[in-house]
């Protein structure tokens, strides 16, 4: 095994653990272990670093009938935002103006963070938000575990 694949095992594994110690309670912690079963060569590092009794089917993907509908709802409020705006006088196109830029700003960020999200693509806005502050908690105490064991580590040595 090269450096590169161990990196990648390494990684993986903490991965796994930091979901599995969610118990499957968050989505993200889901979608990181049902995209580990899919590769048959993670199934001992599974077995061996996930909890007995897990139930990892994600039920983020019920929301893909509601993503539908909303998305409609909100195609046809953004063409009558458009047609109202042009009826506006020019004193508050400005402010309307500024509304639309947050917002396409907001549009914008929210869909970087599904992607950095495990599990994120499906999720509505307040769930992603949701997931996103429980991830990035989840990942720093990751990180002053690892923290710890580089320490231990070389106190040893």
């Amino acid at each position: 095994m090269n450096l590169l694949e161990r990196t990648k095992k390494i990684k993986l594994s903490a991965d796994i653990a930091l979901a599995s110690a969610k118990h499957s309670a968050t989505c993200w912690s889901k979608a990181i272990i049902s995209e580990a079963k899919k590769d048959e060569r993670n199934t001992i590092l599974l077995n061996n670093l996930s909890a007995p009794k897990m139930n990892f089917k994600c039920t983020h993907q019920n929301f893909a009938c509601l993503k539908r509908i909303r998305s409609r709802k909100i195609l046809k409020k953004s063409c009558d935002v458009g047609i109202k705006m042009k009826k506006l006088k020019p004193r508050r196109q400005v402010s309307n103006l500024a509304t639309c830029i947050a917002k396409r700003l907001v549009k914008k960020r929210t869909q970087v963070l599904k992607r950095l999200v495990p599990g994120g693509e499906s999720m509505d806005e307040y769930s992603i938000i949701k997931e996103a502050l429980d991830y990035i908690l989840s990942l720093r105490v990751q990180v002053d575990v690892m923290k710890n064991l580089v320490n231990a580590t070389t106190n040893f040595e």
